[in-house]
């Protein structure tokens, strides 16, 4: 037999150990309309969204049973795509962004990640405050982009952390494409959850933590996955204990913008319950466009504010999303000091009391979160919680790492 015929044959193998318990398609995956090119900028919404999985005796999303004991199967259930069965536990993997990514990080399997879909929008420099914990960026580095069906086998991972609905309205795919991948070479379990504004995501949604205790099931981590909620919990706690009357905190807009001399804004809805506003939902700030009429950002929409739309809002607190490369100091020095000298930015309140800050990753995952959630506590209440540059932690790295290195 050749080399060539071996490594077939060992990656036909071990992708036998992963396998679809329902058919994908009929799992309600939405056809929606292909759209081609890039991932569009966040955007929110109310909407609750409407879960898509089939009644029938089976465990809730994010929980697994074992369906063949002697095999020792599991299933994993997550809209849209329903029902996973694994006879083994996955090791080699992917992730189309950065929750995904920070999810299987924080469960202990860094070392498996062979890639990523979006690797601009996920952030690995917060792993270098956690003693002991990293990220290869090789993999990341060699596959920063991966949206094509050859890419999905040319990595050849026993399961992709992708909403296969998202490939479908992004990236040109159809059902077939999706289908052909989930057979030939790993199934999908993911679900869009930054944000809730697209109109072709109308099956359920998930909190991060919802979204995260699936991924849990996935990897057969139940153990650090309830570790890192009582973490999340016990310091969401002491957060919010400290917090001011809510009629003594500030109305804060979220908007985008990612270069350096901004002159028009997206606008974004802290009154959403995507994941990657979760930081500002969980302080209880007041959405400054509350009122106002203005729509959210999304695949649909892509409406921008102008600095006389901007002052006509007048927020206390402005936060703009683009600038995670830069440090709080380089941001003020570039952003902020050019809308200090700008004819009409310069009248906004938050500029003229220096409350124009970086507003968080798009794409948040379970560690991403308690950093932005401690970052944002002083960016908005700095008397309270101490100035966001400076050195005051309100949660401990150490419990953190100790999770993501199995000392439970």
């Amino acid at each position: 037999m050749s080399d060539d015929e071996t490594d077939t044959t060992e990656a036909r193998t071990r992708r036998d150990y992963l396998k679809y318990g329902a058919a994908l398609a009929a799992a309600g995956l939405v056809a929606g309309c292909a759209g081609g090119g890039s991932e569009p900028t966040d955007g929110a919404s109310d909407d609750a969204g409407t879960a898509t999985d089939a009644p029938g005796d089976t465990p809730p999303d994010g929980e697994s049973t074992a369906t063949a004991a002697a095999t020792e199967s599991y299933s994993v259930r997550m809209a849209p795509v329903g029902e996973v069965t694994f006879d083994a536990v996955p090791e080699r993997w992917i992730a189309y962004c950065g929750e995904y990514a920070d999810m299987g990080v924080a469960l202990g399997q860094a070392d498996g990640m062979a890639g990523i879909g979006g690797a601009d929008r996920y952030y690995t420099a917060v792993y270098d405050e956690l003693p002991g914990v990293s990220v290869d960026s090789t993999p990341l580095e060699q596959y920063p982009t991966v949206r094509t069906r050859e890419a999905f086998y040319e990595l050849d991972c026993d399961v992709h952390l992708y909403d296969p609905g998202m490939l479908k309205n992004w990236f040109d795919w159809d059902q077939g494409d999706v289908e052909e991948v989930a057979d030939n070479v790993a199934p999908f379990v993911g679900n869009l959850i930054f944000r809730r504004s697209d109109g072709w995501h109308d099956y359920r949604y998930y909190s991060l933590y919802e979204a995260f205790e699936t991924v849990a099931a996935v990897f057969q981590e139940r153990e650090r996955f309830e570790a890192f909620q009582s973490l999340h919990d016990d310091f969401l706690a002491r957060i919010q204990t400290r917090l001011p009357p809510a009629g003594e905190r500030p109305s804060v807009m979220l908007t985008f913008e990612g270069t350096s001399e901004p002159e028009t804004f997206s606008p974004y809805r802290l009154t959403d319950k995507g994941t990657s506003k979760k930081q500002w939902r969980d302080l209880g700030v007041g959405d400054a466009l509350a009122g106002t009429g203005i729509e959210n950002l999304s695949t649909e929409n892509r409406g921008e504010l102008d600095y006389e739309n901007l002052l006509s809002v007048d927020p206390d607190v402005l936060l703009v999303r683009g600038h995670e490369r830069k440090s709080a100091a380089e941001f003020r020095d570039t952003v902020l000091a050019y809308m200090e000298d700008h004819p009409v930015g310069s009248e906004l309140t938050a500029v003229q009391s220096g409350r124009v800050y970086r507003g968080g990753y798009l794409h948040q995952g379970p560690i991403h979160n308690l950093f932005l959630t401690e970052r944002a506590a002083k960016q908005l209440f700095p008397e309270e919680f101490g100035d966001v540059t400076g050195g005051e932690e309100l949660f401990d790295r150490q419990r953190v790492a100790d999770i993501v290195n199995g000392d439970l």
